[in-house]
């Protein structure tokens, strides 16, 4: 097939929660309307809270017809994923794009998305034919939600949880809740509690507790103790708590890539990697070609070294970040 590049399909990728996902990118580089703390992109450039299509989503849909070609009979997708670099949401056609993508996909299709906009009818018609959403609620008043998300100044706290709740109502797919947990922040017994009692009223089927792995926007943004972690445990434990807190593993697929230098911005530009996952996933190529490679592209300021938790990762330069 030759050279196999996309602008909006990538992967699969490893995913902690969904296996090797297909991810579907409709919005630009950190166009968001959020700027949370945590975010593995660094901070939101492009804040907005009005939908419309940045891509042609006829453009979009080719590529993931393209991709499911490519990947099809090595059963390397386990889901469809629209996560994209920004909220996904914000995409006015998401909708069909998963209709149509349900059309041509014999797997599952997920929505990973802050959450915000489900207070709006069309967000919640577009997202109900999605087999799993994965929404966002990491505080419990609108205090801590303006200091861990940052939201844009036209969303409320109430209406984003009222969203949530309205969604469960209505939609049949399965709900999987993720609580990301930021040391004093939102890791106290008195934030868990308030993040609890939300939690109890939209009822989702799953509830992932996670920390930053990856570093953050802001530097500050780092896991709590252990101690905090098991508390949030207790506090939010039903049954259908699970802890993705560690780092994934698996493989990313650098399909149709002719050179590492591609694969690398590719691959970081979505997912900051620990430099052994780049090297583990460039096995293909020679190691002598990895490092010269890694390193012209430093040297050529598109991407960049950051030490978070004793780690070494690599990112691509973009989003701002505290450390810049």
């Amino acid at each position: 097939m030759g050279e196999y590049k996309m602008k909006m399909v990538y992967g699969p990728v490893p995913s902690r929660r969904l296996g090797r996902s297909l991810g579907v990118n409709p919005i630009p580089l950190k166009t968001c309307n959020y700027s949370c703390v945590y975010c593995q992109l660094g901070r939101a450039t492009q804040m907005t809270n009005q939908r419309r299509d940045f891509f042609p989503p006829e453009e979009i849909l080719n590529e993931i017809k393209r991709a499911i070609e490519l990947h099809s009979g090595r059963g390397e997708i386990d889901f469809v994923t629209f996560i994209g670099e920004g909220e996904p949401t914000l995409c006015k056609s998401i909708g069909w794009l998963i209709r149509e993508t349900k059309e041509i996909a014999d797997m599952p299709i997920a929505v990973d998305t802050n959450g915000s906009l489900l207070y709006r009818e069309d967000v919640r018609n577009d997202l109900s034919q999605a087999d799993v959403v994965m929404p966002s609620l990491d505080a419990g008043t609108a205090e801590t939600f303006r200091k861990i998300n940052r939201p844009h100044r036209g969303i409320g706290f109430e209406a984003v949880v009222e969203g949530m709740e309205k969604f469960r109502q209505e939609y049949d797919g399965e709900i999987w809740l993720e609580v990301m947990l930021v040391k004093g922040i939102n890791d106290s017994e008195k934030e868990l509690e308030a993040i609890k009692s939300r939690l109890e009223k939209i009822g989702p089927d799953r509830i992932y507790i996670n920390v930053p792995i990856r570093p953050p926007a802001e530097s500050w943004a780092v896991p709590p103790d252990t101690e905090a972690i098991t508390l949030a445990h207790t506090i939010l434990g039903d049954g259908n708590v699970v802890d993705i807190a560690a780092e994934e593993t698996g493989e990313f697929s650098i399909v149709g890539f002719t050179n590492p230098k591609d694969a690398i911005l590719a691959i970081i530009r979505r997912h900051p990697m620990r430099e052994e996952q780049v090297i583990e996933t460039l096995e293909k190529f020679e190691l002598r070609d990895v490092h010269d490679d890694l390193k012209r592209l430093e040297e050529s300021g598109k991407i960049k070294k950051v030490k978070y938790r004793e780690k070494v990762f690599w990112l691509t330069v973009g989003g701002k970040r505290e450390y810049d």
